[in-house]
């Protein structure tokens, strides 16, 4: 029972709202429209989709607790995108042991970070093939 590849998904009261950050700005490729739902693909097999919380099988919230992060090696060329379209709080890229990255909110306010790792060895391990 081999596993293919997963989508995490966001809720929001008007996924309209947020559709040309993760199309427009994210430049996010639309693989799906199925009216409630609209699911995209970030990677080779890395979907990310946005629902309708009115209708979805979970209701949009105020707050939410949940990050995305998405591993590129263009950390410093992402944030200055970001930065120039003054994207909501953008952080500045925190250089640690394992990581550079940073962290920024879609306009609803989901957490949302850009990442890449020192270890070409650890980076691999998300290029895989499984």
């Amino acid at each position: 029972m081999k596993l293919e590849s997963s989508i995490t998904f966001f809720y929001y009261d008007n996924i309209h709202d947020v559709v040309p950050f993760y199309e427009g700005l994210l430049g996010f490729d639309l693989v799906l429209d199925q009216g409630l739902a609209r699911i995209y693909r970030i990677g080779k097999e890395s979907y990310f989709g946005i629902v309708d919380g009115n209708k979805g099988h979970l209701k949009h919230q105020a707050h939410n607790a949940v990050l995305l992060t998405i591993l590129t090696d263009s950390v410093e060329e992402w944030h200055k995108k970001l930065h120039n379209a003054h994207v909501p709080n953008l952080s500045s890229i925190q250089k640690g042991r394992f990581c550079e990255h940073f962290f920024f909110e879609d306009p609803k306010g989901y957490a949302l970070e850009i990442q890449r790792f020192h270890q070409p060895e650890v980076a691999a391990l998300f290029k895989k093939d499984v």
